[in-house]
């Protein structure tokens, strides 16, 4: 279970995430990263400006996690299913995301049938991409 502090609640969370966020798919998932340096920053939130909920990209809080497991995965039994699993995996990998980063994950459909540790490697393949940082192009010397 991820405690409290790590969870992604209200939808404008949900939102915010996948609309501003980096986007990667692997597999059977796909990440949206956003806060602490991903992604673009929302308009109407200035760097170090709280949004009205208290949860802008820049605030202090710990790295959190959300779930966006969609009826297109199965019925209720294979969508809980799948949730448990993701978040028992994401538990032990959360700490690899920086303070104040947020991270939702998609389930598509093939992640119902998909074997646990083949999910496994899909998220971590996935969240290596999307941590990593875009190296820049040199700029040509003059």
């Amino acid at each position: 279970m991820l405690p409290a502090s790590a969870r992604l609640r209200r939808r404008e969370d949900f939102s915010r995430v996948v609309r501003s966020g980096r986007r990667v798919g692997r597999g059977a998932l796909v990440v949206h990263v956003a806060g602490a340096g991903f992604g673009r920053v929302p308009a109407g939130t200035r760097s170090g400006e709280d949004s009205p909920g208290g949860s802008s990209p820049a605030s202090g809080h710990p790295a959190r996690a959300g779930f966006v497991v969609s009826k297109a995965v199965g019925p209720a039994v294979t969508r809980n299913l799948v949730t448990r699993r993701l978040r028992h995996l994401l538990r032990d990998r959360l700490d690899l995301l920086p303070a104040g980063a947020d991270l939702v994950v998609r389930a598509l459909p093939a992640a119902a049938t998909r074997p646990y540790d083949e999910l496994a490697a899909d998220l971590d393949a996935a969240l290596a991409k999307a941590v990593r940082r875009p190296e820049r192009a040199a700029a040509p010397a003059p």
